[in-house]
């Protein structure tokens, strides 16, 4: 949702929205005297997911106060801005007096360090539910991915939202979205009175970059061979609107978020226009995960089961709180179409345009990787590696 700045300024007076302000014969004044709604505090409030938010709830009369928390300061002048990492223990000041947080500051960046990254989210989470209760915060909302269902051959279509979850780390980031989950379940047992509401997005489309809006930059969609792939997309305004329903507390628990239904594959290649490449399960999982491990992919083979097998899920909490998605599957998908036109993308890796001008089609580009991956195997069993 939002990447962690490596220079991290410690804020001043001028990182700050006061909340009130100095009326014509120097009387303070609420900033918004009608406002009777909750404070609502938003981590990684500067960039993505974040920071639409935070411009959506600054623009509602049913919010007091926005408090926004990320490393650099946004564009929203309306909230009031603390620039500091959220794994700094000194955020359970800048939370004092919210009566909610959402928590946004992910680090899901594919070219990032696996280990870094888990440990800037893990660590973040786990500050930030520690320093809502020392706060007195009621309510923390978090946002992981609906991928923590696992994407499994016997999967129901559509998944309820009380399903098991039955995802491993084998995925790109899964395994943080995993123990930020079970932060989140442990949270209220160490911290009385302390609720904490997750919300699960669908694919997330729009602005976003993932293995899987990766896969419609390729030039052929890879399907594996028995394998039943089915799609459906999460609009980054429906995620944002389904968030601000958490925020405001209409709805509670766990919660999925996405379009209605879902997609074949079949309908995706007519939607998309794309063919397929069709492999055999053993050669698809084979060379991700050989290109994966001599580094010339950012995905690992574990990524592949998200396009191999159903992760559909239910809705249902939303819509009984009366929330409905504003877009559709075939909306948001040509919506992903446009984003990535012109990128071009082999087995999760991006090839800059002379890579892509000499790449012959998807069948050209998968064998120049295979044959390098073939390559540094072979040089390896020489020196004896």
């Amino acid at each position: 949702m939002s990447s962690p700045d490596p220079q991290v300024r410690a804020t001043d007076d001028a990182d700050i929205r006061p909340e009130y302000g100095d009326s014509a014969h120097g009387v303070r004044q609420p900033r918004n005297p009608a406002a009777r709604g909750p404070v609502i505090a938003v981590t990684g409030a500067a960039s993505g997911v974040g920071a639409a938010l935070v411009a959506r709830l600054a623009a509602s009369d049913e919010v007091k106060q926005v408090v926004a928390i990320d490393e650099r300061r946004g564009d929203c002048a309306e909230a009031h801005w603390h620039v500091l990492d959220v794994r700094d223990p000194a955020i359970a000041e800048k939370l004092r007096g919210a009566d909610v947080v959402v928590h946004l500051a992910l680090d899901l960046d594919l070219e990032r360090d696996p280990a870094a990254r888990t440990a800037y989210n893990v660590r973040g989470t786990q500050t930030v539910l520690t320093a809502a209760a020392a706060a007195g915060v009621h309510r923390v909302v978090l946002c992981t991915s609906a991928m923590v269902y696992g994407a499994l051959p016997d999967n129901d279509i559509p998944l309820s939202e009380d399903s098991e979850l039955r995802a491993t780390a084998e995925a790109t980031g899964v395994g943080d979205l995993l123990e930020i989950e079970r932060l989140g379940r442990r949270a209220p047992r160490a911290h009385p009175g302390l609720n904490v509401t997750v919300v699960r997005p669908a694919v997330l489309v729009g602005g976003t970059d993932t293995a899987l809006t990766r896969y419609f930059e390729s030039p052929r969609l890879l399907v594996v061979a028995g394998s039943r792939p089915t799609w459906q997309f999460c609009h980054v305004e429906d995620l944002v609107s389904a968030l601000e329903y958490a925020a405001l507390e209409k709805v509670e628990g766990e919660l999925a978020v996405g379009c209605e239904g879902w997609l074949e594959q079949e309908e995706v290649e007519e939607l998309s226009g794309i063919r397929r490449m069709e492999l055999p399960s053993a050669v698809a999982l084979g060379a991700a995960a050989r290109l994966h491990r001599i580094g010339l992919t950012p995905s690992p083979a574990g990524d592949l089961a998200y396009t191999m097998h159903p992760w559909v899920v239910s809705v249902s909490g939303l819509h009984a709180a009366g929330w409905r998605p504003r877009w559709t599957n075939e909306e948001v998908l040509a919506e992903l179409l446009q984003e990535v036109a012109g990128r071009h993308t082999v087995a999760g890796r991006r090839l800059g345009r002379k890579d892509a001008a000499t790449a012959a089609g998807a069948a050209g580009a998968t064998v120049a990787l295979l044959g390098a991956a073939a390559a540094v195997r072979r040089a390896r069993r020489r020196r004896g590696i």
